[in-house]
């Protein structure tokens, strides 16, 4: 490694500044590093429950579905599903993790709300309706989940990267110049004294 930097008093202390200045910043992009990970995993282990919750729901609700269509008609049974207002009660807040924005999905749960007759239907249509109406909060709840775990990923992979600039790279470079300085100076000090001493010598 060659640096083209005068080994003087002054560029000692930049040099010196400059390592605690690096070190700092590692110890603190390590930190915050480590609070993403931490975070991320907890989302990854709600992910995991919420996916095996909605393949669970949604095997239930189709296999009422299918019932439904084979006891009222797939006719009856669509025209129902017309029936149904589209969901549109969500609303997506933001908060921040180490800086990272955080998406909160916030709705009202709400029971489901029949919107048919039932003189014309019967449980198994009754029972996919609970279903989807369930499957719908968990859907919800995992789109939350798995948009904060691609964002913190994303956040730890440029965190790493500026890490690893500063651990491989940045302080390296700096207790480097610090040490090359530092030996220049002590060598001139060394060389002084000497000099000092011989010239002390020839006065005597």
């Amino acid at each position: 490694m060659q640096e083209n930097i005068a080994p003087t008093k002054a560029n000692l202390m930049d040099s010196e500044a400059a390592l605690d200045f690096s070190k700092k910043g590692y110890e603190l992009l390590d930190k915050k590093r480590n609070v993403l990970i931490r975070e991320m995993m907890g989302f990854m282990d709600r992910a995991e429950k919420l996916q095996d919750s909605i393949g669970k729901t949604f095997k239930e609700a189709y296999e009422a579905l299918i019932l439904a269509n084979v006891t009222l008609g797939i006719s009856e049974v669509y025209q129902v599903a017309k029936s149904i207002p589209l969901a549109d009660e969500i609303t997506i807040l933001n908060h921040s993790v180490m800086g990272v924005e955080i998406p909160m999905v916030k709705y009202e749960k709400k029971d489901v709300d029949h919107y048919y007759s039932f003189y014309h239907t019967n449980t198994a249509l009754d029972v996919a309706l609970q279903k989807f109406h369930d499957v719908i909060y968990l859907i919800y709840e995992l789109a939350e989940v798995e948009d904060s775990v691609y964002k913190l990923a994303v956040e730890i992979k440029k965190t790493q990267k500026r890490a690893n600039a500063l651990q491989n790279i940045q302080i390296p470079r700096y207790e480097y110049l610090v040490k090359m300085i530092s030996d220049v100076l002590e060598e001139k000090d060394r060389e002084d004294f000497f000099r000092l001493k011989l010239l002390k010598k020839k006065k005597v």
